[in-house]
């Protein structure tokens, strides 16, 4: 339990003697030059400055050598388009940090719309979630001393007038939910106490987080709050005349409110009048209308046991639809009112295509184009033309030889489970594999690609397999559902299932085969250490969760109770129990090789899950590689040269294990 005191002086000194034997081990020359090859792929100029409009200019967020916290910038259109853009710095994030001797880290800006003159910047020490707000005036490029101002905390503000915010934080005792997050909204003016802020609204401290936002196009001028009861679930709500008007669409259901329309997509299936809609379908509407009580709703896209929905956005008048089949992905442009779906001209067919940004004023739309051996590709244009390539990454590795192909592997339960396996064309002997995946909270693992994987990894002989399990989203809520609470076996089923198909199929052998994963990605690594450790001889575990009988209990934990269910819950613990690797140690197992990493400054995963875990395993014997960076956040760096080293340490670690094998 010591080890639960985040910057407790014992654990503190505990986690310096764990780093030191592993930084020891795993450094070196071979790390130092991963290392560098790692920090020239983050560091490098000809990455693409991905960008977000506002108004007449483009907004980017860059980091590299130079500035390993970062600039805040802007350039036109017409400079952008260029290969040497001319950019206006409106915040050096480095000069900020050494004037001011804070540990910053960039954490946003929400620029006032539509005068685009105001923003409220958000500032994180040492990359927490917990952030500072400060007032930024964008023509005078200096923070407002009297403006809306917040100290650190685990805040939600957004602009409603340039003289008024929607707030959340923590006010004081109670103004924040059992899972650390806002529980109180208040309209806070210029120039008044924030202590004097009026409530418009509150939740409970059960909630996960209650928050506000004003839709200011003109016209169409809404005020919105939103109570997240868990984390898939919430009621949503507009102001109107300071009286609460209910949406009524269920509450696990995504919406959009652009215009004069309505989305809906339910995660379960939904019925209106006498027709039944499946999970992940997306469903139309008139706004005015539906609050007033009509159904009449119009089907945008509808999946089947191939297909799904995975985003979607606005420009002023078109949709854009990013759908996946088995995986791969598709963009469509919808017309509202006739919902006829089209395909964009110029957009490559055999690539993963993402929605990059949208001008929801205008008819811009950017996209992003890559795959496991082609890097990224920006693509530009208006909707209802076609779109053509403005900006390309570089290469940074030679993916000539290297071959994506696509596999299905049976799980327990039957169920066919896709994985893409990226690796050295025409090798048929078993190599070192590395395996990668999540499994949780709807998040889909997309096709993509990654320059320090292709150089450190692929390059030097590696294969690396990426599984699409269930508890994902690549197949829709029901890939998700499924896996829920009681269900949640089913994910690691799953990529034990992908793992003895690798092996099955010759790919890699058991010795020569590691997993990796963070997050709620470390909690399947701890699973498959402790209940499936005969299938791997490696595995590298990242800001995890751990102790599930505790999770609930640490930093944001409590919001994750519809994921995994109440360990309080002796129903709940009886199948959190079975799994939940703190608790299943064996001291009989041979265990494989282990790296656990995680960050002292993560306020999302609490590190003593990684910390007692450790504590655990060498209790009873069993060695551990254990690294914690000091700072960093639930991303477990802070800047490009902490990513950097971790990378080093990570690939260091597999070729001392299985890439030796």
């Amino acid at each position: 339990m010591w080890l639960e005191d985040i910057t407790g002086d014992d654990a503190l000194n505990w986690v310096r003697e764990h780093n030191d034997p592993t930084i020891a081990e795993f450094g070196g020359e071979r790390f130092e030059q991963m290392r560098a090859d790692a920090l020239e792929v983050m560091d490098t100029d000809a990455r693409i400055p991905y960008v977000r409009r506002r108004g007449e200019l483009l907004y980017n967020y860059w980091r590299d050598a130079e500035n390993p916290r970062g600039l805040w910038r802007r350039t036109t259109l017409d400079s952008y388009r260029t290969d040497a853009p001319e950019w206006d710095v409106l915040i050096d994030l480095d000069k900020l940090a050494a004037d001011e001797d804070e540990n910053w880290v960039w954490a946003g800006a929400d620029v006032i719309e539509p005068g685009l003159n105001l923003a409220l910047i958000a500032l994180s020490r040492g990359g927490a979630d917990a952030s500072v707000v400060r007032e930024f005036d964008m023509e005078a490029r200096q923070f407002v001393d009297d403006g809306f101002n917040l100290p650190e905390a685990k805040s939600s503000v957004s602009w409603e007038t340039p003289d008024t915010v929607l707030v959340g934080t923590d006010f004081g005792p109670g103004a924040m939910t059992e899972s650390g997050y806002p529980r109180i909204v208040k309209r806070w003016h210029r120039g008044q106490p924030l202590s004097e802020a009026v409530t418009i609204f509150e939740g409970a401290a059960s909630d996960v987080s209650v928050g506000a936002g004003y839709d200011s196009t003109p016209g169409f001028e809404r005020l919105m709050v939103s109570q997240s009861t868990d984390f898939f679930n919430r009621e949503r709500y507009e102001v109107r005349g300071g009286e609460l008007i209910r949406i009524d669409v269920p509450t696990d259901a995504a919406i959009s409110i652009h215009r004069e329309w309505l989305l809906i997509r339910p995660r379960g299936e939904w019925t209106v009048g006498e027709t039944t809609y499946e999970a992940g379908t997306l469903l139309a509407a008139r706004y005015d209308d539906y609050l007033a009580g009509n159904r009449d709703l119009s089907v945008v896209f509808e999946p089947d046991e191939h297909s799904s929905m995975q985003n979607f956005a606005w420009t002023r008048d078109r949709l854009l639809l990013q759908t996946l089949v088995d995986v791969i992905g598709h963009i469509e442009l919808v017309t509202p009112g006739t919902w006829v779906r089209e395909d964009i001209p110029g957009v490559p067919k055999h690539a993963t295509t993402v929605i990059v940004d949208v001008d929801e004023y205008g008819d811009e739309i950017f996209l992003d184009s890559s795959g496991f051996d082609s890097p990224s590709r920006l693509l530009w244009g208006h909707a209802g033309g076609a779109v053509t390539e403005i900006k390309r990454a570089p290469g940074f590795f030679d993916a000539s030889e290297v071959e994506v192909s696509q596999h299905f592997a049976t799980s327990a339960d039957g169920t066919r489970i896709p994985y893409f396996v990226v690796g050295q064309r025409g090798v048929t002997e078993p190599r070192k594999t590395l395996l990668s995946g999540y499994g949780g909270f709807e998040s889909s693992m997309l096709p993509g690609y990654a320059g320090v994987l292709g150089r450190l990894w692929l390059t030097q002989g590696g294969t690396y397999v990426e599984a699409n399990i269930r508890g994902g989203g690549e197949y829709g809520p029901r890939w998700h559902t499924q896996a829920m609470r009681e269900g949640r076996h089913l994910v690691y089923e799953d990529f034990a299932a992908v793992a003895a198909d690798l092996v099955r199929r010759g790919i890699t052998t058991v010795e020569q085969l590691a997993a990796e994963g963070g997050s709620n990605g470390g909690l399947l690594m701890g699973v498959m250490l402790t209940r499936y450790p005969e299938l791997f001889g490696a595995l590298v575990c990242s800001v995890p969760l751990l102790d599930m009988k505790r999770y609930h209990l640490l930093l944001a934990g409590a919001s994750w109770v519809a994921e995994y269910g109440d360990p309080d819950n002796p129903d709940d613990w009886e199948f959190i129990s079975k799994y939940s690797p703190y608790q299943n140690i064996s001291a009989e197992r041979t265990y494989p090789a282990l790296l656990m990493t995680t960050s002292t400054r993560d306020d999302r995963v609490h590190p003593g899950h990684a910390r007692k875990m450790t504590a655990a395993l060498e209790a009873v014997g069993h060695r551990v590689n254990y690294y914690e960076n000091i700072e960093g956040g639930h991303g477990g760096a802070a800047d490009n040269s902490q990513a950097a080293f971790k990378a080093a340490l990570v690939y260091s670690f597999l070729e001392r294990t299985v890439g030796s094998a």
